[in-house]
């Protein structure tokens, strides 16, 4: 297998990882996968986590809803019952944010930004909306703005582990800072307790940075 091969299947198997977390994981943060539901990390349990002093329980359960379908792979329903959602409750980051992850997964990148827009403009420090915009922009070749985008979601919710993950990804694959990525994976995986993956990633992240070390004492 030639390097390059062998460089772009990493590139592949890093990149694809924290959309996976994102489609996969359930309703409410569980502390032991990248955190939290499809809105990148929000349990959603009240009004209150909706910024909302009241909301009905049955707005409650069909945001729900929409989670477990997209979750399921149903794009297309989830895409409607997040439009239903939002045409009664739009002051939602959360919701607008998976709309932007579906748009994305359906590569309209015109939407996705528009999506990720509205998240913003109704918290600017929204750390899932933040993260989003950095994939859309690394997607995009555009790398450091990208990491300015991952940079202000870990500022902004220092906890958020899938911001750190892209971080490391960003650094490792695209910017060759072998000791941040590492650090960035090390925060990651002591955010998620443990995924077998990235322990690897770590492991050889380490080795690589040892190797780096020794061959700068040698060349002083």
């Amino acid at each position: 297998m030639s390097l390059q091969r062998f460089t772009n299947i990493r590139a592949a198997a890093r990149a694809l990882l924290p959309v996976a977390a994102l489609v996969l994981a359930g309703c409410a943060s569980s502390g032991s996968k990248p955190a939290a539901s499809v809105t990148s990390g929000e349990a959603l349990g009240s009004g209150e986590q909706l910024g909302m002093s009241e909301i009905p329980e049955r707005a409650l359960t069909m945001y729900r809803q929409a989670v477990a379908v997209m979750a399921n792979g149903d794009f297309v329903d989830a895409e409607l019952r997040l439009k239903e959602f939002l045409l009664q409750f739009p002051g939602y980051p959360g919701a607008h944010v998976n709309l932007a992850i579906i748009h994305s997964n359906n590569g309209n990148d015109a939407a996705a930004q528009g999506a990720i827009d509205m998240a913003l403009a109704l918290n600017p420090n929204h750390g899932p909306a933040l993260n989003q915009q950095g994939m859309l922009l690394r997607r995009n070749g555009k790398f450091i703005e990208a990491e300015a985008a991952y940079l202000k979601a870990v500022t902004a919710s220092p906890d958020y582990a899938l911001a750190h993950y892209n971080l490391g990804v960003l650094n490792e694959l695209y910017f060759q800072r072998l000791d941040v990525a590492l650090q960035h994976f090390e925060h990651y995986q002591a955010l998620v307790g443990e995924d077998k993956q990235v322990e690897k990633w770590i492991a050889d992240l380490k080795r690589r940075v040892a190797a780096n070390q020794r061959t700068a004492n040698v060349a002083e």
